[in-house]
């Protein structure tokens, strides 16, 4: 087989393979540690690639990127603690897998926003699409408008808050963390719930498997008015709190008519 000759343009590492980064457009506006540039005619892997390459070669904190354009897995693996602002909407698994950065999203995201998410912290000031938080461990992700089906689905730590209404089984499979919910929530709230907190401000459409009502106590109170201070939502309204009723916890142990009974 006759050798490819080698792009005059391209960079090469030891192993002589071409280094992803050297495409980078590098057309960012930088001004020490801030930096912003317009994505509009950018493909998503060469967003990523920029945002990549000013937070981690570039030393820059403080990332704005201009007209996101409702594409798809922006933000993803960002690993440093750092501010992104996205100016405009976002697609479906936005910021997912992030640990550490807080990143504003002015406009709406779609599905699983900050999916598998372990620090930081992600606000949408718009509506979001389904499986918001998405198995997410840790950090805060606030949504001002309203959600879709199965919010934080195997949530398994950290805080979601919505400030609008959430669709139907949110909470579904539920491991651990927080959701404070204002506005209503549809059927099958904390489904199959293991352990967590449910908070919800509006109607319940129906309780899920094994989620009842739990008692209210200073701990909540301290929760959620901390996480309205940091956010500066104002006062909390009167919340309803929905834990484990752990009568699952032995499921796979039972008979299948005892399951019945438990169910």
């Amino acid at each position: 087989m006759d050798a490819v000759a080698p792009d005059a343009g391209a960079t090469y590492d030891a192993r002589g393979l071409v280094e992803l980064d050297a495409t980078v457009p590098k057309i960012s506006q930088i001004d020490g540690e801030r930096a912003e540039f317009d994505a509009h005619e950018l493909t998503t892997r060469k967003i990523n690639a920029e945002l990549r390459w000013l937070l981690y070669d570039h030393g820059v904190k403080d990332v704005t990127i201009r007209n996101p354009l409702a594409r798809h897995s922006l933000g993803v693996g960002i690993l440093t603690r750092c501010r992104i602002t996205f100016d405009g909407s976002l697609g479906y698994f936005g910021c997912g897998l992030i640990d550490g950065p807080e990143v504003n999203v002015n406009g709406r995201v779609g599905w699983s926003v900050a999916e598998n998410m372990m620090s930081g912290v992600v606000l949408v000031e718009g509506n979001s699409g389904s499986l918001a938080g998405a198995a997410m461990r840790g950090g805060d992700l606030v949504i001002k408008g309203r959600t879709g089906a199965r919010t934080g689905i195997d949530q398994k730590g950290g805080t979601i808050i919505v400030l609008g209404s959430a669709g139907s089984m949110t909470g579904f499979m539920m491991q651990r963390g927080r959701q404070i919910i204002l506005g209503d929530v549809g059927h099958g709230l904390g489904d199959s719930m293991y352990d967590g907190t449910l908070y919800v401000g509006g109607k319940v459409a129906s309780l899920g498997i094994d989620c009842v009502e739990g008692e209210w106590t200073d701990v909540d109170t301290e929760l959620v008015q901390r996480k309205f201070r940091i956010y500066g939502l104002g006062d909390p309204p009167q919340l309803r709190k929905f834990v484990c009723g752990k009568k699952l916890y032995n499921y796979d142990s039972l008979e299948p008519s005892e399951r019945k009974l438990v169910l």
